[in-house]
């Protein structure tokens, strides 16, 4: 059975969520792995149509929308592409999701990932082998904050368990409420995304980490770019988790503009990947979620590139002391990250590269709001960002400044 890791908490509600609003026919955009963020109600495709067709520009008609359910360790994925090859450009990308699912699923024995980590060597095909050279790249890059070989930690810590049976039930509570919604002519609201009560379970002792750690290095991986012949260290396991929705995102986008496809946007489990404008012209508005306060941090209008967020409230659990520890490890410690980022913290990663926005979003949330714009300074053409703090602080680097619009005071980073 695969390994699907998932957001326990308000899974049914994210669900209903996504799924009410593409049945109301409306553009929406989500900011969050795991689904966790907040479903943004844009401009209706026929008030699109109707924008085109008043200002003169190509009327390409409605949308086509594409929806997955329980692949690449996201419950649900929602595609929606203009243009006359967009059912044929739609299908290519479905397929191309589902060979990395088959692929890079760490559950899954006969993936090349899964059987990796059974044996310790394995010839990988041309996608696992882009992505753990891309993967061994952001590791030096970053001074091993993005680390693949963290996966005997995951599940060291629990993060890494199969989501309960409660998913198909969840799938087949939101499509009925769906129905009834639509039959009424509502649509959703905020509310309905509200997160239940945090998983409560017991944190591993120290004695245990400090043993998972020896397994934890991915300098020490053995790779071979031109064969894509891999070793690992024993004990050592490798996860694409951080990367691999990204990449998918990526390849997708560049399928569809091989297609002739120019107006798209993509919601993979909340990566978010936009190809060009919206069909008038206008950009994407994509809405970043407010765990603390609900609704949302702020307003990003973006076209043509990814926009991906890592947050502490995508997965967690909370012990008996009412402790809560959330799902991003840092390599280094073994432990939830926790130097300016918490569980209620986020950092949005903004590019045009999605295998990059993936990557980066996990790894300057384990650096931490300090080296995380140190990085950024150093790297300022290649992503931009916005992070909200342990302290509820905002900063957005000046490359997005002025397509962000935010109720929350925010500082500039130049």
């Amino acid at each position: 059975m695969k390994n699907r890791i998932f957001n326990r908490t308000g899974k049914a509600a994210a669900l209903l969520m996504a799924a009410i609003m593409a049945l109301s026919g409306c553009d929406y955009s989500l900011s969050g792995k795991e689904s966790s963020g907040i479903v943004q109600a844009d401009e209706s495709a026929a008030e699109n149509v109707k924008k085109q067709e008043s200002t003169g520009k190509q009327n390409i008609g409605e949308p086509v929308v594409l929806e997955l359910y329980d692949v690449m360790t996201v419950p649900y994925m929602r595609l929606q592409a203009y243009g006359d090859n967009a059912d044929e450009a739609l299908a290519l990308g479905e397929e191309k999701i589902k060979s990395l699912d088959a692929l890079l699923s760490t559950g899954n024995p006969e993936s090349e990932i899964g059987k990796l980590n059974a044996s310790g060597s394995e010839k990988l095909g041309d996608d696992a082998s882009f992505l753990l050279k891309t993967s061994l790249d952001f590791y030096r890059q970053t001074d091993g904050a993005f680390d693949v070989s963290i996966y005997p930690l995951m599940e060291l810590w629990g993060f890494t368990n199969l989501y309960d049976a409660g998913l198909e039930e969840a799938i087949e509570e939101a499509e009925q409420k769906v129905k009834e919604k639509a039959k009424k002519g509502e649509t959703g609201s905020g509310k309905e995304s509200e997160p239940a009560s945090e998983e409560t379970r017991e944190a591993p002792s120290e004695a245990d980490i400090q043993e998972v750690l020896k397994k934890v290095d991915c300098s020490k991986i053995e790779f071979h770019e031109e064969t894509g012949e891999v070793t690992l260290p024993d004990g050592m396991k490798i996860d694409f988790g951080g990367i691999a929705k990204g990449y998918a995102s990526q390849s997708v986008a560049e399928i569809l503009r091989e297609n002739g496809i120019t107006s798209a946007i993509m919601d993979l489990g909340g990566n978010i990947q936009a190809v060009g404008r919206k069909p008038n012209g206008s950009k994407w508005r994509i809405a970043l979620n407010d765990r603390n306060k609900g609704g949302f941090l702020g307003i990003l209008t973006v076209e043509d590139c990814a926009v991906i967020t890592s947050g502490g409230y995508e997965r967690n659990f909370r012990d008996a002391e009412g402790n809560v520890y959330h799902h991003i490890i840092d390599p280094k410690t073994g432990h939830p990250a926790d130097n300016g980022f918490s569980v209620d913290a986020s950092v949005t990663i903004v590019c045009e590269n999605g295998t990059m926005a993936d990557a980066l979003s996990t790894a300057m949330y384990v650096c931490g709001p300090e080296k995380a714009t140190e990085y950024w300074r150093a790297h300022r053409d290649e992503f931009q960002m916005i992070m909200m703090t342990d302290k509820n602080k905002m900063y957005v680097t000046e490359g997005i400044a002025d397509d962000y619009q935010s109720d929350y005071k925010y500082e500039v980073i130049h």
